[in-house]
């Protein structure tokens, strides 16, 4: 059931134990949003727990050092940055969060209450407004953490969901002297090695379709074994096909198993690549989408291009 943003404030204050959940996978709006809000509410007193079916990158130590981790039964389960169940991973794939939190049109309302923004450009964009309803203090390690969800989740403000109030929230947690020019730094501007070596890989068997206005690359475990390259180096890396000049449709295969490969799609207007990726049972942003596919790599590849192709071949 769809719900105000009133209505999850209230039920976060009336919790007193909570078990805050991120998506697998987890990126910096997941994170920032969860530690965040985990933050604020245990200032406030709260017993806060946080949950992820896969380890948070180093990079990102910065925020969850900020929540002092604690056990106990919760009384209050939320999901946020999450648009479908799948997506909180094998370790939390039978629960049904109380409450969710989050910024995907494509949201699936598997909560048993939800909240959704899609014209937020980053979950963390709500967090910030739930947290000043709460009337709870934001301070500079929440900022930091709002921020990093903000600027991660925006390709440094570059994206097209990038809007004024945006700004306007990214400028009030600025403010609050966060060290914004190395958090994006740490985001955007520094790679490991593996990272590197994966990437010159991935580039050099690039391919082209529909003209050169859809490109696709493709990262096996077999190119992760060879560069040393773990999931962490593997953040970020979907912008790659997007950012070729003429190139509508950008895809990252990324295989999983033998068979199983997660789809990232990237997209230019007029595509949409929620509605790309929702051929497959996935969904997402208007720019930014996933799905999973299983079959062979060839096949898997097939499939993507010829779906690419009804929107460029027309």
């Amino acid at each position: 059931m769809k719900i105000e943003l009133r209505q999850a404030a209230d039920m976060l204050s009336a919790a007193d134990h909570i078990l805050i959940l991120m998506h697998h996978f987890p990126d910096g709006d997941t994170v920032g949003s969860a530690y965040a809000l985990g933050r604020a509410l245990q200032q406030h007193g709260k017993h806060v727990q946080m949950g992820c079916s896969h380890a948070i990158p180093a990079r990102y130590g910065y925020i969850t050092e900020t929540v002092q981790p604690e056990t106990f039964e919760p009384s209050l389960i939320v999901a946020v940055d999450v648009a479908d169940a799948p997506l909180l991973g094998e370790t939390y794939k039978d629960i049904v969060p109380d409450l969710v939190i989050d910024h995907h049109g494509s949201n699936t309302l598997y909560g048993r209450r939800t909240y959704v923004d899609s014209d937020a450009a980053a979950n963390c964009e709500i967090i910030y407004r739930l947290i000043h309803l709460l009337n709870l203090p934001i301070d500079r390690q929440i900022a930091a953490a709002l921020y990093t969800g903000i600027s991660t989740d925006t390709g440094c403000f570059k994206f097209t969901n990038t809007t004024p109030e945006t700004h306007r929230i990214a400028a009030e947690l600025m403010a609050m002297e966060i060290d914004f020019g190395t958090i994006n730094r740490i985001m955007f501007d520094t790679k490991t090695k593996s990272r590197v070596l994966l990437e010159r890989l991935a580039l050099d068997h690039m391919q082209f379709f529909c003209g050169d206005r859809c490109a696709m690359i493709t990262v096996t475990t077999q190119m992760c074994r060879q560069t040393g390259a773990t999931s962490d180096d593997l953040e970020g890396i979907t912008a790659l096909p997007r950012q070729i000049e003429g190139v509508v449709i950008g895809i990252t295969i990324r295989q999983r198993e033998p068979e199983l490969f997660k789809i990232s799609v990237r997209t230019h207007e007029p595509v949409s690549a929620s509605e790309f990726c929702a051929a497959f049972g996935g969904g997402g942003h208007i720019r930014a989408a996933g799905c999973e596919i299983r079959g062979s790599l060839e096949r898997v590849t097939e499939l993507l291009a010829s779906r690419a192709a009804e929107y460029l071949e027309k």
